[in-house]
């Protein structure tokens, strides 16, 4: 009989011992109602400074309601208000540069327009060449620079061009002995020119005897010279190669000279507004207002910057934590307070595999905490986990570890602030 109560008790000691281990895992119990047990929770914010500061003021204190943009603290801004002083003077200076750099432009338009209101109306009356139809006039001027252009890039290519073909005729060995001759009548030319100059000095000194003899033997030398290059270089014009060259280097010259002469036509044509005086006033004032740019956003970064040094609330709620003290110097990023939205909490539970169709979004819940004995609070399920995962690990037992489960999540109304993050909870889901 004895043995029979002592395996009675200890049946039921192991039962008990299960069954509390595997409290927070909902059951069915009497009456088919699906109960569970949890802990509340509640969405919080981490308050961090996003710059680095002494502390000069605190405004809430733990536990204190607060409303999104209440002022928390508040950081030392003496450096910045100096930066911001400074940053303010240099957009002075830079509107200064700005509006001076505008009245140089409107000076160099003003003094270019006069000088060309007589080239505008005289320029309809100059002669044009006979095979043009069209009026002088009937082109302005921004067409005339676009065509001018045209012609510029035109007569590079044209020049880039003959350029490469007269390498090209040089290079050839055929051309070879021309060159040279070449060659030898610039050497030439070179060496008679400065004899002459030699010759011409020694002429004017005075006791010039000595100088005008030697003068006049390197002159004879470099006449001689100059006039067996030339009769070498005659005899070889009559070559092909010859004809080659001479007619690379003619159509390398004529495609310079229309390269040059389109240039200079564009520039003719550089008046007015479109004057290098104006296009350079322009420019100026285009630098200016750039600079006067970059120091209204170095002005706008410093307000930014400001602007971080007073800590606000980012969401209404109650301070849960508070980690700083006045005089604190506080590091960028450092975690300082804890708020959290405490008038609506979590609840998480689990449900057991079996019981995961009994429970849908919106079902209803009746909730009771040891702190609030025979009163009740309603809840509503707002999430259902897709994915099973094993018990929680604090279940104490081995049974208990593998068994799978669905966490299900509860918004709980809690307008009298009576409910605690980290407060235990039994739940007993209503029937729909």
């Amino acid at each position: 009989m004895k043995k029979n109560l002592y395996w009675t008790m200890a049946l039921v000691l192991a039962l008990s011992l299960v069954l509390s281990a595997c409290g927070n895992i909902a059951s069915a119990g009497n009456g088919s109602k699906l109960e569970a047990s949890g802990t509340f929770s509640a969405r919080t914010v981490n308050i961090a400074p996003q710059i680095g500061g002494e502390v000069v003021s605190i405004n809430v204190e733990e536990g204190r309601q607060v409303k999104a943009g209440d002022e928390l603290f508040r950081l030392d801004d003496s450096l910045l208000m100096t930066q911001r002083q400074q940053a303010e003077a240099a957009v002075q200076l830079s509107e200064a540069a700005f509006n001076t750099a505008q009245i140089q432009y409107d000076l160099a338009l003003n003094a270019v327009r006069m000088q060309d209101r007589e080239n505008r109306v005289s320029g309809w009356e100059k002669s044009q060449p006979g095979e043009f139809d069209l009026p002088v006039w009937y082109f302005d001027q921004e067409e005339k620079l676009a065509s001018a252009n045209v012609e510029i890039e035109t007569a590079k290519e044209n020049l880039d061009q003959e350029k490469t073909n007269l390498e090209k005729v040089l290079t050839d060995a055929a051309s070879q002995g021309f060159l040279d001759a070449e060659k030898r009548v610039a050497d030439a030319q070179a060496a008679f020119l400065i004899a002459d100059q030699v010759l011409t000095q020694a002429k004017n000194a005075q006791d010039n005897e000595d100088l005008e003899d030697y003068a006049q033997k390197i002159y004879d030398a470099a006449e001689i010279e100059l006039e067996a290059a030339q009769n070498d270089y005659d005899r070889l014009l009559t070559t092909k190669a010859a004809e080659d060259v001479l007619e690379a280097r003619a159509r390398v010259k004529v495609a310079q000279e229309r390269y040059d002469r389109a240039l200079d036509y564009y520039n003719s044509l550089l008046t007015g507004d479109q004057s290098l005086q104006v296009k350079a006033a322009e420019a100026g004032v285009q630098q200016a207002q750039a600079a006067l740019a970059q120091t209204q956003a170095a002005l706008a970064a410093i307000d930014v910057q400001l602007k971080k040094t007073v800590v606000t609330a980012p969401m209404d709620g109650v301070v849960l934590t508070r980690n700083l003290e006045v005089g604190e110097a506080l590091a960028p990023g450092g975690v300082v307070m804890t708020i959290g939205q405490l008038q609506e909490l979590e609840l998480v539970v689990y449900i057991a595999e079996t019981e995961y169709g009994k429970v849908h979004l919106g079902d209803q819940v009746s909730i009771t905490v040891d702190s609030f004995p025979g009163e009740t609070f309603t809840g509503s399920v707002v999430h259902i986990s897709d994915q099973a995962e094993f018990t929680p690990r604090n279940v104490q037992t081995v049974e208990g570890r593998r068994a799978t489960v669905y966490a299900v999540k509860l918004s709980v109304p809690n307008p009298d602030l009576k409910l605690k993050p980290g407060m235990p909870a039994d739940v007993t889901f209503l029937a729909p």
